[in-house]
């Protein structure tokens, strides 16, 4: 999620008299209540700083700030509104685009979220994390050629791209062309030694090809850096136990991946084959 910073000197010289003092202290106080986790509190401010300058030309980046505050407090809907205010006044803006293409995915309108990536892309034609989410998404569609033009963008466009070749290794997986992803994975692997999230793909390519014993492996290693594991990590480990007989280990897994909002009905499936 992605905070748009305001420029206080500027709101400074830009505004005028005593309610643009106020409209400033305001923002500063959303700052201070969202550094200490009071987000409740920093939505209030910046919804009373837009009360005061209503007309204010930075309000744009206080809807964008309110809009990642919401979503952080899992007000989707609120969310949704406040960056679309803010898209109303700047439609073409990279990170607002970015931020409810974002709160889409996380809403599962995914068609939503390819068409921000896509007005992101026509406007930022090269870029890269624009067409990696949006490659991604295309995966989850089951439009693979679609994917592989994104990705083979970022690559011809990006020549050490990291985001490319992760997602081309991705890719291939869904293919079902598990050597050549495992090759781009152990690549990026030797690449970038402490990034996890290439670790958990290989763990599930691995688990896929039926090596859980390496798949495990990768697992440990993620679950021992990881601070707040996923859903989707406990769901991954589960399955692997599961096909090594740890049955009741598993059902742990499945029981706390269900905790943290997986699919109950999934989940229930998979505490039967548990027991």
């Amino acid at each position: 999620m992605r905070i748009l910073s305001v420029i206080l000197t500027g709101i400074m010289l830009y505004g005028h008299g005593l309610s643009a003092q106020t409209y400033e202290e305001m923002i500063k106080k959303s700052y201070e209540y969202a550094d200490v986790n009071d987000l409740p509190a920093a939505e209030e401010a910046l919804k009373a700083a837009m009360r005061l300058e209503p007309a204010n030309k930075f309000n744009f980046a206080l809807l964008t700030n309110l809009g990642t505050i919401q979503r952080r407090q899992g007000k989707f809907d609120d969310a949704l509104m406040s960056y679309t205010a803010a898209l109303g006044q700047r439609p073409t803006d990279e990170l607002i685009l970015i931020n409810r293409a974002e709160l889409y995915t996380e809403m599962n309108e995914t068609e939503k979220a390819i068409n921000d990536y896509s007005t992101l892309i026509i406007n930022y034609p090269a870029h890269e994390q624009g067409l990696y989410n949006r490659g991604l998404l295309y995966i989850n569609t089951g439009e693979l050629i679609l994917a592989q033009t994104d990705f083979e963008l970022i690559i011809d466009t990006y020549k050490d791209t990291y985001l490319g070749r992760f997602g081309y290794a991705i890719l291939e997986k869904a293919r079902g062309n598990y050597d050549e992803s495992e090759i781009i994975f152990n690549y990026l692997i030797d690449k970038y030694p402490d990034n996890m999230r290439v670790l958990e793909e290989r763990a599930e390519l691995y688990f896929l090809t039926k090596r859980n014993a390496r798949a495990m492996s990768d697992l440990n290693k993620v679950f021992k850096a990881t601070a707040e594991p996923s859903a989707e990590l406990y769901m991954l480990r589960g399955r692997i136990k599961l096909a090594q007989y740890e049955k009741e280990s598993a059902a742990v897994d499945f029981k706390k991946a269900r905790d943290l909002g997986y699919d109950p009905e999934t989940i229930n499936r998979l505490l039967k084959e548990s027991f």
